[in-house]
């Protein structure tokens, strides 16, 4: 028998400036920033959102391992909203955060979602969705 995951822990984001990733992904996207002792004895950011979390590697100093291409701006991440994609429409035009797309429907890991797109700091393609 074929052994079988359950849940993703956390990911890593590369980028080119913690101070400015923690600052969009707080102000913005409403995450909780915090500093914390990784197991290793080093210390390290992340971003906390629900039960999920994003380890934040500098470019340049990541923590090893490694991606074999860590880079910024190379991720596309998609995040669930119980807030309306009219109300996040709003917010973001009120914090001069443009949108690269949306709202538009998607096929999400349950089933349908309505989407906005826009980039952070780095670039990086941000989804974030309502279940619809």
């Amino acid at each position: 028998m074929t052994p079988a995951l359950t849940a993703l822990d956390h990911l890593v984001l590369t980028v080119s400036d913690i101070a400015e990733t923690v600052s969009f992904y707080s102000e913005v996207l409403g995450m909780r920033a915090e500093r914390f002792d990784a197991a290793d004895g080093s210390s390290r950011w992340a971003l906390y959102f629900g039960s999920q979390k994003i380890n934040l590697h500098q470019a340049g100093a990541e923590f090893l391992p490694k991606a074999r291409h860590a880079a910024p701006g190379s991720a596309d991440l998609c995040f669930l909203s119980d807030t309306s994609v009219d109300d996040w429409m709003d917010h973001l035009a009120d914090m001069g955060v443009p949108l690269e797309a949306g709202p538009v429907g998607r096929s999400g890991a349950m089933g349908p979602i309505l989407s906005l797109y826009l980039r952070d700091p780095d670039g990086n393609l941000i989804e974030v969705s309502n279940r619809v």
